[in-house]
């Protein structure tokens, strides 16, 4: 249905590049930072999240990252391992690079905020000499984050894991993953997100995520159809395109295919967007028609809203299918489907 397959013979599932960081969020619930005053630690950063995600689904997941040479590091390092998450292309950095930092604040279930510290983050310290063919030939696909593109060396080290995801027939997706921090010139954003999506099997955002991408092409301001057009017209096999509380759709093989959020109560409006990624691109693995990808991503980001946490509390695929059942007993067998 979607033209997309997977190298079985490989021993990873998925190699990962991009941001590892660490979240604090607050004990204290629906407080500022002001008036916080205790947190909790967990293991984040979008791809961090993802790979997680995906150990807790059964899948076998390495990483590309850079982790400061700290204690920082070592406790991202153990969340990893304990995971299951192989870590032999996660380096140190030598040059005094910190890991991320990133303080919360759920002000209430609908409204969060984020509070970064990203001042030579270890994560952009990621290098092309970091970047291994034979360990991207060993994995059935690679993901790119987006974040990992805003500044030198990791945009080239990212692009050159492009070049040979291309060279060794290892599918590419592209997790378009937009933060504002570190980018510093408008136009670099379309450019080197542009770059990768042209060359990627599969695209992940949300529309603002493919505005910034097309900025500067032909495509700018066309809408959804014309986004999934004009990227299958490249490379890509599926374009999902998320609309947060209004669902999400995939476009494959002439078709779209929508899905609704399920039904949660929120504790916080940030996380949902990883629990997606793991759990959609567990089902594309598992060569999944993309409607029951897409509602056991939508049911995943229901979970981890309705979490205090995000890596810590990646569901299981009998978690996340015991939820599923519920919520249709309760509400009906459509319940998220569009």
């Amino acid at each position: 249905m979607y033209n997309l397959s997977f190298d079985q013979s490989r021993a990873l599932d998925l190699i990962l590049l991009g941001r590892v960081a660490i979240d604090f969020n607050p004990v204290d619930y629906f407080q500022t930072l002001v008036e916080s005053s205790t947190f909790k630690k967990y293991l984040g950063g979008s791809p961090a999240n993802i790979a997680v995600g995906l150990a807790r689904l059964g899948k076998k997941c390495g990483f590309f990252a850079r982790v400061s040479d700290d204690r920082f590091g070592d406790y991202a390092i153990s969340e990893f391992t304990r995971e299951g998450v192989d870590c032999s292309r996660i380096r140190r950095c030598v040059n005094g690079e910190k890991i991320g930092l990133t303080f919360t604040e759920i002000l209430s279930r609908e409204e969060s905020s984020i509070l970064m510290y990203r001042n030579q983050a270890a994560d952009l310290a990621l290098e092309p000499g970091d970047i291994d063919e034979a360990y991207i030939a060993s994995a059935k696909a690679i993901l790119i984050s987006g974040t990992a593109l805003a500044q030198s060396p990791s945009r080239e080290a990212a692009l050159k894991a492009v070049m040979l995801a291309q060279k060794t027939n290892t599918p590419i997706i592209f997790d378009i993953d937009y933060r504002p921090y570190n980018w510093v010139c408008a136009d670099d954003i379309s450019i080197y997100y542009a770059r990768v999506a042209e060359a990627a099997d599969v695209i992940l955002g949300s529309r603002e995520e493919y505005d910034l991408t097309e900025a500067l092409l032909e495509t700018a301001g066309g809408g959804d159809e014309a986004s999934a057009a004009f990227w299958q017209g490249k490379n890509a096999k599926i374009v999902v395109i998320k609309h947060g509380k209004r669902g999400s759709t995939a476009y494959a093989g002439g078709q779209s295919f929508s899905i609704k959020p399920f039904p949660i109560a929120a504790l916080k409006s940030f996380g949902g967007g990883d629990g997606y990624g793991s759990s959609f691109i567990f089902g594309l693995l598992e060569g999944w028609e993309l409607i029951d990808c897409l509602e056991l991503g939508s049911a995943s980001a229901a979970l981890l809203v309705g979490a205090h946490g995000c890596s810590s509390f990646m569901p299981t695929l009998e978690e996340v299918q015991a939820y599923i059942a519920d919520c249709k007993r309760k509400y009906g067998e459509m319940v998220a489907r569009a």
